[in-house]
């Protein structure tokens, strides 16, 4: 056989031409202890804080982690996702970089996991890019003031605890009394933005719920036409809790894709005591000195690092924003408890939800005298505004003639007008899960109540009187509805026309 020494000389020179004189270098550890979701590793003596790091595994699948403790001689570390394949004396190697998670506009519409990647079977996310979990929030020079609204669609809340976007307002209430259900109304009355130039887009991060859970949330979504423009992120209470500590960073990095190009976005955080709660577990477990209540002394540190990050942008920056909904489940009532006043010392205010309101059949449950908003008022619209004024004080002054009249004490013709009109008031701000409402309806529910039109009509009627009175602004004074819209203000000619469709449609009304 007679060789080619021709060919053979050529690919040895282009083999000589490619050849790459770079090494991969890379610092290696080992595993000297692992278990419940962290490892302690040997080895590592340039690990940064932070930094991630692969972990060789069983099945010869690699699995992520970051450093959380640096000691003298060992590196503390959590392990993401299948932390049962790393075992003892296994390699661990450093890359010298910052966990990161997949972003873009791919991510719309999937349920993804705390490292971005998907679980809802959908297959590979395309197009994206990664981003920094954790990083520095942005600074005062790089903010401005809130000033547009982000409408929930909840009368009770744009009414009262009105709130704006780049603002944080902490859902808080016992369990099982709808604070999930108001953070998800929220999310479907976003649709109404993507009908205009400023869409929001909604991420919704469930930490410790179950699997059921929060199937039932996205099948709600999706049958409200919410999940186009929402990522789910899920961190369930079957995983581990390094898994629950990052599904929160990681849905504020996503979110943020959006910030930065000048677009908005609303996260929900349901909820930060379950974070806190596996936070606590993975401080124990590296063995840092427990504080008040068994958590770490940073355990402020880790809600307040995540939740400035929700912010106004300026409009140097692109004026995009982040409005956050931190949620957070307290026992009895107890607001006071460490981990409840952490989050309202940090938060713009709060919606409080209560059991007693629940279970009497006002829902939402919000009990307007602890609720408050630190912000949104100045993002309110005009018309709301001016209607839901004195809604607040006029609720409170009921709450107090109503404990009275339980005394069964004779009151006289005013005071017993005022309950009268609280009670349809009350009716009034009830409202189905899943139906929030565009705010211009809630305007002209709000003004009719509270003008004195309702106080004839039978409290069991205030639902089906208020529903006909939108129909008929909408089809018969229908000039009237556009202008409010239009104007968003309660002009003269505004109130002059609602004035003449409410005389007109309650002379008709037929309970």
């Amino acid at each position: 056989m007679k060789i080619n020494t021709d060919e053979i000389t050529r690919v040895i020179k282009q083999e000589v031409a490619n050849y790459d004189t770079q090494l991969d270098v890379s610092q290696v550890g080992t595993v000297v202890e692992v278990g419940d979701g962290i490892a302690r590793i040997y080895g590592l003596s340039n690990a940064m804080a932070g930094e991630m790091l692969i972990f060789d595994t069983d099945s010869g699948e690699p699995v992520r982690g970051q450093v959380m403790n640096l000691e003298e001689d060992i590196v503390g570390a959590v392990i993401f996702g299948d932390y049962l394949g790393v075992r003892e004396g296994m390699t661990v190697k450093s890359t010298g970089e910052l966990l990161s998670v997949p972003t873009g506009e791919g991510m719309l519409g999937r349920v993804v996991n705390a490292l971005g990647e998907p679980i809802d079977g959908k297959g590979p996310i395309a197009g994206t890019t990664l981003r920094k979990v954790d990083i520095i929030a942005p600074g005062i020079a790089a903010r401005q003031p809130v000033s547009q609204p982000l409408q929930f669609g909840v009368k009770a809340v744009d009414s009262m605890v009105p709130v704006g976007r780049g603002q944080r307002e902490l859902i808080i209430g016992d369990r099982k009394t709808g604070k999930t259900a108001v953070a998800i109304d929220a999310i479907i009355n976003q649709k109404y933005t993507h009908e205009t130039d400023q869409p929001v887009y909604c991420f919704y991060v469930a930490v410790g719920q179950k699997e059921s859970t929060v199937a039932g949330v996205v099948e709600a979504l999706r049958q409200n036409g919410a999940m186009e423009y929402t990522t789910v992120i899920n961190a369930s209470a079957s995983e581990a809790a390094p898994m629950a500590y990052i599904a929160p960073y990681s849905g504020t990095a996503m979110a943020e894709y959006f910030m930065w190009k000048g677009k908005h976005a609303l996260i929900v955080y349901d909820d930060l005591s379950k974070q806190a709660v596996a936070y606590r577990q993975l401080s124990l477990l590296l063995r840092r000195p427990p504080g008040r209540e068994a958590y770490p002394g940073d355990v402020f540190y880790l809600h307040s690092r995540l939740l400035e990050r929700s912010t106004k942008l300026s409009d140097e920056n692109g004026g995009g924003s982040i409005t956050s909904l931190p949620i957070i489940e307290t026992q009895e009532g107890d607001v006071s408890a460490y981990i409840p006043t952490n989050v309202i010392s940090i938060t713009d205010g709060q919606i409080y939800l209560e059991p007693d309101l629940f279970f009497a059949g006002v829902r939402p449950a919000i009990n307007v005298g602890i609720s408050v908003s630190r912000v949104g008022g100045a993002a309110q619209i005009k018309a709301m505004k001016k209607v839901a004024g004195s809604l607040r004080l006029d609720l409170a002054a009921y709450r107090e003639l109503e404990a009275f009249a339980q005394l069964g004490t004779d009151l006289d013709a005013a005071t017993q007008k005022q309950l009268d009109r609280g009670a349809r008031m009350v009716e009034l701000l009830k409202q189905p899960q899943y139906k929030p409402m565009p705010a211009i309806d809630q305007v002209i529910q709000i003004w009719a109540a509270s003008s004195g039109y309702m106080d004839k009509i039978q409290v069991s009627q205030v639902q089906k009187y208020a529903a006909g009175l939108i129909d008929y602004f909408k089809t018969q004074a229908s000039a009237t509805y556009e202008l409010l819209k239009k104007e968003q203000a309660m002009s003269d000619a505004v109130v002059a026309g609602l004035k003449k469709g409410a005389e007109a449609y309650t002379a008709g009304f037929a309970g």
